[in-house]
């Protein structure tokens, strides 16, 4: 597993994106298109936190990892990816 993000990233992502995002949902509409998307955005959002893994740090080149990107569970460790 590559982890990519750090922790204030994943926390902001946590506990303020993706409940802005589900007020947001709530108040214009559950059954809408645009609180639909909204929820799945919170989804994504929470999945990230929780994994430290976002792939669109990978396609854009960044990692917010104290230590650089980061592959656990393969016996790679200190910032080597």
């Amino acid at each position: 597993m590559i982890r990519n993000m750090g922790i204030l990233d994943r926390r902001v992502r946590a506990f303020v994106v993706a409940p802005v995002a589900i007020a947001a949902a709530l108040i214009i509409g559950a059954g809408t298109i645009g609180g639909v998307i909204l929820f799945v955005v919170a989804g994504i959002m929470l999945a990230s936190a929780a994994t430290a893994f976002c792939p669109t740090y990978v396609l854009i080149g960044i990692s917010t990892h104290p230590h650089g990107v980061r592959r656990v569970g393969h016996h790679i460790r200190h910032g080597h990816a």
